[in-house]
């Protein structure tokens, strides 16, 4: 039997991906707005795809802010915006950049 693979869709374009080929962004517990590179840390979570663009759109219609049930201030997208170009120049890791 084929394992299943687990599908999320970006918050910003909407379009449904495997899991592995998005990124998460979460609110952690203590209220902070992060990048999490390993996709598992503790906290509410939202996906985007690994373009600014679609980072863009969320900001736009406020998509994160609805998914994740927080205001999001304009530096924290500033910092979600460098560190996606950061994953993109350095081919894929994230390494659980902190966003917030």
């Amino acid at each position: 039997m084929a394992k299943k693979i687990p599908m999320r869709s970006c918050t910003g374009c909407g379009a449904k991906k495997e899991k592995r080929e998005l990124i998460r962004v979460i609110r952690t517990p203590e209220g902070s707005i992060v990048l999490d590179g390993s996709g598992r840390a503790n906290g509410r979570g939202a996906y985007l795809c690994r373009n600014p663009e679609c980072l863009e759109k969320a900001r736009k219609k406020r998509a994160l802010e609805k998914s994740l049930g927080a205001q999001i201030p304009e530096e924290v997208y500033e910092r979600l915006s460098e560190g996606l170009a950061r994953e993109q120049r350095s081919g894929g890791s994230l390494g659980g950049d902190h966003a917030g």
